[in-house]
């Protein structure tokens, strides 16, 4: 079984041993025998898996695990005994039995008998605790104020699940709907009578003004490309939201730098919308007539000028 090949490693657990750093050494292959090599397996602390696999020709245990009685002479060569199993290893202290480790009950590390020894007070096992924290009965009113907390709790998440739909909803609603909630309101920021009227001139000038092109992208592209752009421009606002604050512009004198505040845009794009909405409004009501017609004029006439 020795082998004396200089590709020789030890297969043992904090064992370096190989045939060319120690060419003294013999290196044994494992046991033909499935169950002899099952036990040198088990003495040597490994398990056959995809990082150790037992091949022959290739996975040994050299000679510093044996005893001397491990080994036979009768065909004057030193060969293994039939059966022979490795005992001798790092964490056994290569089988020196005579050094007891401190597990050993015979004789403690003093070398004293403990059953000679009347001053040694038995180790008492510690006392087992709890395993958990909840197999503890719980402090009087803990229950109660654990509940009362919880009530706490859930009223803070009512609250809070109240002021964010509220907040949903106020981002819904468009500008001229949170500021124009009555028509004192209309007439203020508009100076539109009502709310009614408002939106029977809204629903007029609607179709047109949603191919209304920004007045700074016509500047750029020319109107044809303007008119093109227009519909895969974003706009910042909604486009009565684009009225509601050229209206507040021109009719309650706010400022740009107040309707940008107040529209949460850039003051920019307040100036683009301004300008874009007049020159809109100046082509719709630059086509109506300013003058009342002849036939009018001589039927509204008074006497004396006839």
């Amino acid at each position: 079984m020795a082998e004396a090949t200089s590709r020789c490693h030890c297969s043992v657990p904090y064992c370096s041993s190989n045939k060319r750093r120690q060419p003294y050494l013999s290196f044994h292959a494992f046991p033909s025998c499935k169950y002899d090599r099952k036990k040198w397996v088990h003495v040597i602390r490994r398990d056959e898996s995809l990082t150790f696999n037992i091949l022959r020709g290739s996975t040994y245990v050299c000679s510093r695990h044996f005893i001397e009685a491990d080994y036979t002479a009768a065909t004057g060569r030193k060969r293994l005994r039939k059966g022979a199993v490795p005992s001798r290893f790092h964490w056994n202290n290569w089988g020196d039995s005579s050094r007891l480790t401190v597990y050993d009950g015979g004789v403690d590390r003093r070398g004293l008998d403990p059953s000679q020894n009347g001053d040694i007070v038995p180790e008492v096992p510690p006392k087992a605790g709890a395993d958990h924290d909840y197999a503890v009965a719980p402090l009087p009113g803990a229950q109660d104020a654990a509940a009362a907390r919880i009530q706490e709790l859930e009223a803070e998440v009512r609250r809070l699940e109240t002021e964010l739909g509220q907040l949903k909803i106020n981002q819904s609603l468009s500008q001229f709907q949170r500021f124009c909630a009555s028509d004192e309101d209309i007439r203020f920021y508009t100076s539109f009578p009502s709310e009614k009227v408002f939106l029977a001139f809204w629903k007029a000038i609607e179709p047109s003004a949603s191919m209304m092109v920004y007045w700074s992208l016509a500047q750029k592209k020319g109107h044809t490309a303007g008119m093109e752009a227009s519909q895969s421009h974003q706009r910042s606002l909604p486009l009565i939201d684009e009225f509601f604050l050229y209206c507040c512009h021109v009719s309650a004198g706010l400022k740009e730098k107040m309707l940008a505040d107040i529209f949460k845009i850039s003051l920019s794009t307040v100036s683009r919308v301004i300008i874009t909405w007049a020159n809109y409004l100046y082509l719709i009501f630059g086509s109506l007539p300013v003058w009342m017609s002849r036939k009018q004029v001589n039927s509204t006439m008074p006497e004396k000028f006839r």
